[in-house]
């Protein structure tokens, strides 16, 4: 039978601003279990004024935790028994709860999609109501939070050493794709054996291209269903929520974003269909969705969208 087990952010569970494939696990589960994870977000410099509480996990992360390079707060790796290189490690969302009741967003010179429009320093701090599932921005606007990790990853492979977590790569990372929300799927290349899964910067809420650098980040608790799949090889990640699959590709240009991800969804079409390849581009045309998912992380991203229905040769 699955087991259950849980893994709680703290100065003895989070690696931050890197991943390397020579972190030691910080927890060792079999395939098809499930872990539930927290997380912790955010350096000193943009904690909130009170009446608004620094969480206790936060405080000793940020008082007993060194960044290593520039990047997230990451819980884990969580190894995975009999993962190997070369599979594909299966990421069930099963559930993503607040774990703050504030969240903070930042914006400022030579950062974001427009780094030359502002000279100064931007931070407002959002307060989160549980209950009710929105966010009241400093002006009294109240958003809907839609939360997801914009960290899932793998271990990178070995030969890359120790990496930054700030530009999403073939192993995930800092994917910031608003649709890897509770109920959806996550497929991760392998590239080292146990796979080593880490997540962490947690968002409330983010429109596609996550403009100004952030979103609502805070503080969040997800489950996890955990699967090795030996019948599948991908080289880039893919997702597949309840109705629609999901190719994703990143790079510094945009337009090779769009080139790397839409061939992949070409050929998912083609042998999901069983059509030629210039057909399924064809139907990418009329029935996909080409979706700019950030463009402020170094190498940007780009996921396209297909509705489950079409890949059928129909009735």
């Amino acid at each position: 039978m699955p087991n259950a087990h849980r893994l709680d952010a703290g100065a003895q569970t989070v690696h931050w601003g890197y991943f390397d494939a020579r972190l030691e696990p910080r927890l060792t589960v079999d395939s098809g279990d499930t872990v539930t994870i927290s997380t912790v977000s955010g350096p000193r410099e943009v904690m909130p004024p009170p009446p608004l509480a620094i969480p206790a996990a936060l405080a000793e992360v940020q008082a007993r935790v060194t960044p290593k390079l520039p990047g997230h707060m990451c819980t884990g790796p969580v190894a995975v028994r009999g993962a190997k290189a070369g599979q594909v490690l299966e990421v069930r969302i099963k559930a993503i709860d607040l774990a703050y009741d504030w969240g903070y967003n930042y914006s400022g010179p030579l950062t974001g999609a427009l780094p030359d429009d502002y000279p100064t320093r931007h931070l407002m701090h959002i307060v989160l109501d549980r209950a009710r599932m929105v966010g009241r921005m400093p002006w009294g606007l109240e958003l809907p939070l839609r939360p997801f990790f914009g960290v899932m990853a793998a271990a990178p492979p070995a030969a890359w050493g120790s990496v930054s977590t700030l530009p999403p790569r073939k192993n995930g990372g800092n994917l910031d794709n608003k649709e890897l929300v509770a109920g959806t799927t996550l497929y991760l290349p392998i590239h080292v054996d146990h796979a080593l899964f880490s997540v962490g910067d947690g968002h409330g809420v983010q429109g596609d291209g996550e403009v100004c650098v952030t979103a609502i980040e805070t503080g969040l608790v997800g489950t996890f269903e955990l699967i090795v799949r030996n019948d599948l090889a991908l080289e880039w990640p893919r997702a597949e929520t309840p109705t629609h699959v999901m190719t994703m590709a990143f790079d510094p240009d945009l337009d090779d974003c769009v080139v790397i991800a839409l061939r992949q969804m070409v050929d998912l079409i083609a042998q999901g269909a069983g059509i030629k390849s210039q057909e399924a581009y064809a139907l990418c045309s009329l029935a996909a969705d080409v979706r700019i998912t950030q463009v402020v992380n170094g190498a940007k991203g780009v996921h396209v969208m297909l509705d489950k229905r079409y890949l059928t040769r129909g009735p």
